[in-house]
């Protein structure tokens, strides 16, 4: 198992491929997905209504990918080890499994790539992504490019 960083605000000097970030965790409640149907206008019965998820094989209510990607990104700057990056610069992203109303998710980032721009003023950091729920079960995967300053 790859020990995580240690608690601090980390810039592009300061990470290396392979260094690992773990984020907390946090619950996928049904009043959250409730809230991301409402502010999105995704209302589509598959997260709203626990029957229409059974109907279609699911034991339960399915939150949107995009709000764990979202809970995830929030996740990325709560955690005890944070990077200092200015701005996302894309995603590359898959939903693997359903993430059920009341789940929990936390997030493991791990640098896979580092080089500066061609101006050489800004540094571009890959993180890959590995999200998790409550069982260790990996849910969500993927990449996500940070700029710095350097």
């Amino acid at each position: 198992m790859t020990e995580s960083l240690k608690a601090g605000t980390y810039g592009f000097h300061d990470l290396r491929v392979g260094d690992v970030i773990k984020t907390g965790s946090a619950e996928i409640s049904a009043n959250l997905i409730s809230d991301f149907a409402a502010l999105t206008g995704d209302r589509y019965e598959l997260h709203l209504d626990d029957s229409a998820a059974k109907v279609r094989g699911f034991k339960a209510r399915v939150a949107h990918g995009l709000l764990v990607l979202s809970v995830v990104d929030g996740l990325k700057f709560e955690a005890e080890a944070k990077p200092e990056g200015l701005a996302s610069l894309g995603w590359d992203w898959r939903f693997e499994k359903p993430v059920f109303a009341g789940d929990t998710i936390r997030a493991e980032l791990t640098v896979v790539s580092k080089r500066t721009t061609t101006s050489s003023e800004r540094g571009i950091i890959s993180f890959r992504f590995d999200v998790f729920n409550q069982d260790e079960m990996r849910v969500q995967q993927g990449t996500n490019e940070l700029i710095f300053d350097l």
